[in-house]
C-alpha cells in the first residue's frame, strides 16, 4: 500500500470520526430560535483541572506530549505515553468549591495505553433557606433555618488510547458519574472520543473530540415538599476541533514554542474559541498563556511549569491562573511524574 493510499485512509477515518462526533454533539440541542444556555446539567464536567491545558486558554484538543491528564481533555493524546504516568491536580474553584482530580496511565506494549481517572467536587456546607409566608401578604420571603446541607460531584473513568500509525492516534473514555445535593442524588455514564492526526507538514497536528456523550438522567429522593417533579437532565455534550504546531525546534535547540487554536461547539451555549501558546526552555521551564473568547466572564489564562528528572524518574509541577472577571480568579496546581 503506497503512502498516498495510506494518507487517504487516515483522512477518511478522521472525517468519519468528525461526522460521528458532530452527530453526538447535536443530541439535546434546542432549536436555533431557542437560547441554549442552561439547557443541560452535569456542569462540573466542563471544568478542565489540568493546569497546562487550562493555562493555554483551554485549547487542549491538539496538544501533544501528553501525560495522564490527557484523559481530562483529548484522550487520543494519551497514546504518547511510553511507560507509566501519574498526575495529581488540585484547585479552589469559584465560590471556594474544592476541586480534586487524579489520573494514572500505563502503556501496555502492543496493546495501547490504559488510564484510570477520578474527579471530585465538594461544594462545602450550604446554609438551608426556606420560603416563609409573610403575615398579611400574599408573597413569601427566604428564611435561613440554621441547618446546613452539602453537595458533591464525582466522576470515575477508564480510558484507552492507541496509535493506529505514526500519524494517527485514537482514544476514548467511559465514565461513571454521580451528583448529590442534600437528600437528592443521581447517577449516569458518559463517553468521550478523540482523534489526533499528524499531517506530516513539520509538526502540524489536527485533532477532534466529542465529550460527555450520554443519556438523560433524573434526580432521585424527590419529596412532595418541593412542590414540583424533577425534569430530565441532559448531558453537556460538546464537539471540538483543534489545530496546533511547534516552532523554534530546529537543530534540537533549547527553545520550543507551541501555538494551539480550538473551536468549541457545546449543546448548551454559543460557540467558543480557545487560543493558547506555550514556550519551553531546555525542556525544563514552561511559560504559558491563552485567551477564551465568547465567554461571559472567562478570558485571560496564564501559567507556568517546571520539569525535572533524576534516577530514571521524570516529573513536573505546574500552575495556572484563570481570570473569571466578577467571579475573581482561580489558581490551579498539579504535580506528576513518569517512571
Amino acid at each position: 500500500m503506497n503512502n498516498k493510499v495510506r494518507q487517504l485512509i487516515y483522512l477518511s477515518l478522521i472525517f468519519l470520526a468528525a461526522f460521528a462526533s458532530a452527530m453526538f454533539a447535536q443530541i439535546g440541542i434546542a432549536p436555533n430560535d431557542i437560547e441554549r444556555v442552561g439547557q443541560s446539567g452535569w456542569q462540573f464536567l466542563k471544568i478542565n483541572p489540568d493546569p497546562r491545558q487550562a493555562a493555554m486558554g483551554g485549547a487542549f484538543t491538539a496538544l501533544a506530549r501528553g501525560n495522564a491528564n490527557a484523559v481530562l481533555g483529548n484522550p487520543a493524546s494519551l497514546a504518547e505515553i511510553t511507560q507509566h504516568d501519574l498526575q495529581l491536580n488540585t484547585m479552589s474553584w469559584i465560590a471556594d468549591i474544592s476541586h480534586q482530580s487524579a489520573a494514572v496511565a500505563k502503556n501496555f506494549s502492543g496493546l495501547g495505553v490504559f488510564a484510570l481517572s477520578f474527579v471530585t467536587l465538594d461544594y462545602g456546607d450550604i446554609a438551608e433557606t426556606v420560603n416563609s409566608a409573610i403575615p398579611g401578604e400574599t408573597r413569601t420571603e427566604a428564611v435561613v433555618t440554621g441547618n446546613y446541607f452539602s453537595a458533591r460531584d464525582l466522576a470515575v473513568g477508564l480510558t484507552y488510547s492507541r496509535k493506529i500509525s505514526d500519524k494517527l492516534a485514537l482514544g476514548g473514555s467511559v465514565r461513571w458519574l454521580r451528583q448529590s445535593i442534600a437528600e437528592l442524588s443521581m447517577s449516569n455514564w458518559a463517553l468521550d472520543f478523540g482523534t489526533m492526526y499528524y499531517t506530516g507538514f513539520k509538526t502540524l497536528r489536527l485533532a477532534m473530540s466529542a465529550r460527555n456523550f450520554g443519556p438523560d438522567s433524573r434526580l432521585t429522593g424527590w419529596s412532595e415538599e418541593y412542590q414540583a417533579e424533577p425534569d430530565n437532565i441532559r448531558m453537556p455534550i460538546d464537539f471540538r476541533v483543534g489545530v496546533a504546531m511547534d516552532f523554534l525546534q530546529e537543530n534540537n535547540g533549547a527553545h520550543l514554542l507551541t501555538v494551539a487554536l480550538e473551536g468549541d461547539h457545546p449543546n448548551d451555549g454559543s460557540e467558543k474559541l480557545h487560543l493558547g501558546a506555550e514556550y519551553v526552555y531546555a525542556q525544563k521551564l514552561a511559560l504559558r498563556g491563552g485567551y477564551r473568547f465568547n465567554y461571559d466572564e472567562q478570558g485571560l489564562t496564564l501559567g507556568t511549569g517546571l520539569n525535572f528528572a533524576f534516577s530514571g524518574l521524570r516529573g513536573g509541577a505546574h500552575y495556572a491562573f484563570l481570570d473569571f472577571g466578577a467571579l475573581e480568579q482561580v489558581h490551579m496546581f498539579s504535580f506528576g511524574f513518569s517512571f
